[in-house]
């Protein structure tokens, strides 16, 4: 069909009936959720309103929040260094890196908290100094690691292997001829990667990235089992007080959705703006979303002209 055929003013808009049933089957569901919550008294919502804003909770969501964006930087900048070794041609560097992303992948996060929490049984005490000769500084391990160092070690060391895999895969999204055409125009590797390369990889990096932030909020709560106040253990204790279990652990849940709910928004900023230019990664907007209106019409072709007899 050449396009001069094609009616333009006869686009109509492709229908989804089924699209309605789910939604209606949906908003029953929903209404019955609600109508759960707000009439079971177990939920004692004046209680969560009670220890919604109280300074032991408070402290406790300022404690995730930092652990997070330190535990976050450690694991970014880290990664990005694992991965650059993972893609090096220095053979050793690519041993190295790889063994890392194995070991910190391969062992659960709770278990690495465990492990550098309790370093000094297996180290009583740690030195800085010359290898098998004189050592200059000496620390105490139980002085030197603190609940937070454990945490920030634990969380971060174990974010860096999932952070090196997520940057690998988008250097590797960014074509080599990119490469190629900087050290053509005499730009070194580091700097071809610093101002072409990861510019472009961050379309692919963003998304996971994001992904990863919210997760790491929520894997904060690990840090609760060797007694750091975060959100979880500061509710932990109040309701170990007040035995009002259920109560406390809303109030952790909603600061929880709270936190996340914005990272959320963060994240879909920086994928429209790295995404700009690509038309398979724009966004719908909200409200199209929620009426399920996509972009896609259905063209149907102009009748065909009659001929002359």
């Amino acid at each position: 069909m050449h396009p001069a055929d094609v009616d333009v003013g006869a686009a109509v808009k492709e229908r989804h009936p089924g699209r309605w049933v789910a939604t209606a089957v949906v908003l029953v569901l929903g209404a019955q959720l609600v109508h759960m919550l707000v009439t079971n008294p177990n939920f004692e919502w004046p209680v969560v309103g009670q220890y919604f804003t109280t300074a032991t909770v408070l402290n406790g969501l300022l404690t995730t929040l930092g652990l997070t964006v330190i535990a976050m930087s450690v694991g970014i900048i880290l990664g990005v260094c694992l991965a650059v070794s993972r893609l090096s041609s220095n053979t050793l560097l690519k041993m190295l890196a790889g063994a890392y992303v194995w070991f910190f992948r391969g062992t659960p996060a709770l278990v690495q908290l465990i492990f550098w929490y309790n370093l000094s049984a297996l180290m009583p005490r740690l030195s800085l100094g010359i290898p098998f000769g004189p050592e200059f500084v000496v620390w105490q391990t139980n002085a030197l690691i603190s609940p937070l160092l454990a945490a920030v070690l634990g969380l971060g060391l174990n974010e860096a292997a999932y952070m090196a895999e997520i940057v690998r895969g988008g250097l590797m999204g960014v074509d080599p001829g990119q490469t190629e055409a900087a050290q053509a125009l005499g730009m070194t590797r580091l700097r071809a990667l610093r101002r072409i390369v990861l510019p472009q990889a961050m379309r692919f990096i963003v998304p996971p990235t994001g992904s990863q932030v919210i997760n790491m909020v929520k894997a904060t709560s690990l840090v609760s089992v060797i007694a750091l106040s975060d959100l979880l253990y500061s509710v932990q204790s109040i309701y170990n007080r007040t035995f009002q279990v259920i109560p406390l652990l809303l109030v952790a849940c909603v600061w929880y959705l709270a936190v996340t709910s914005v990272l959320y928004l963060g994240q879909s900023f920086l994928e429209s703006y790295y995404g700009r230019g690509s038309s398979r990664d724009s966004r719908l907007s909200w409200w199209d979303a929620v009426l399920m209106r996509d972009r896609g019409t259905v063209v149907r072709p102009a009748a065909a002209p009659e001929l002359p007899a």
